[in-house]
């Protein structure tokens, strides 16, 4: 048993969509979650850059002791996941890619059509794609980058006309052409349209890894014997910019729980 906490780390406040799945599973665990909000979106960074922003934010949840650290951004486990496990072998790192590549391996045939949607530097990466095939090499699957839907939900813009005219900006041809019948939503912001994105091509069954993730984390708990003996208080959600949104987002996600959390503003040493 080890009743430390859990890390989470995301680019801003898309991480929070795979926190509730942890919370409902396993209720004695405790969170500490930090969203870059100062600095988002990472997807368009250099990945350098992205490398050093990530090693400021694990050197932070180890120095609050975490006994894991979940890495739901998927810009970053498409980039440097492997970096940080050497930086800190000590404390077992998750990505959010290899659980949701192995789902759709396991739950799609050569009859399906796979897409996946992401940042620009996620798709680049070809990260779901090597993934999936390793897997299972005889899907297809195809992939396209939507930049624009992070800025556009770190500020709120979901439930409007906006929003869905620029899913069909970047959907239509793409899901039409390939004849997509699986969607990855591979960025922890999506699942935040997910509605949306049903509600105009509802014959799409979603894949969500914030979803998949879990399944690691239990696995590695388990293999750690590290599961919390007794609920451990209060969770904890930091922020290099504690703004209204990042506040609104919360509230959006967590507004049925009961759960106890503390909200801190963080500026990291060196944050620009």
């Amino acid at each position: 048993m080890d009743n430390r906490p859990i890390g989470f780390f995301d680019s801003g406040l898309g991480g929070l969509t795979a926190v509730p799945y942890l919370m409902q599973a396993l209720p004695k665990e405790r969170i500490v979650y930090f969203g870059d909000t100062a600095r988002t979106p990472y997807g368009s960074k250099a990945v350098q850059t992205i490398r050093s922003f990530s090693y400021q934010i694990t050197d932070f949840l180890a120095s609050k002791d975490v006994k894991m650290i979940v890495v739901p951004c998927n810009t970053v486990s498409s980039t440097c996941l492997e970096d940080l496990r050497a930086r800190h072998p000590q404390i077992p790192i998750l990505g959010i890619i290899s659980p949701a590549a192995r789902y759709v391996a396991e739950n799609c045939t050569p009859e399906n059509k796979v897409g996946i949607i992401g940042t620009k530097v996620t798709i680049a990466s070809g990260a779901y794609y090597k993934k999936i095939l390793k897997f299972n090499p005889r899907l297809d699957i195809y992939g396209t980058p939507c930049p624009a839907f992070v800025p556009l939900i770190e500020e709120g813009i979901i439930q409007n006309e906006i929003m869905d005219l620029t899913i069909q900006y970047y959907l239509d041809h793409f899901i039409g052409y390939n004849r997509i019948d699986t969607l990855v939503l591979g960025c922890t912001h999506y699942p935040l349209i997910r509605r949306n994105i049903t509600k105009l091509y509802p014959d799409l069954t979603i894949v969500d890894p914030s979803e998949q993730v879990l399944t690691s984390i239990m696995d590695t708990l388990s293999a750690t014997e590290s599961f919390a003996e007794e609920p451990q208080g209060e969770h904890i959600f930091y922020a290099s910019d504690l703004s209204e949104n990042f506040l609104n987002m919360i509230n959006r996600i967590f507004q049925s729980s009961e759960f106890a959390i503390a909200f801190k503003n963080l500026e990291l040493e060196g944050l620009k």
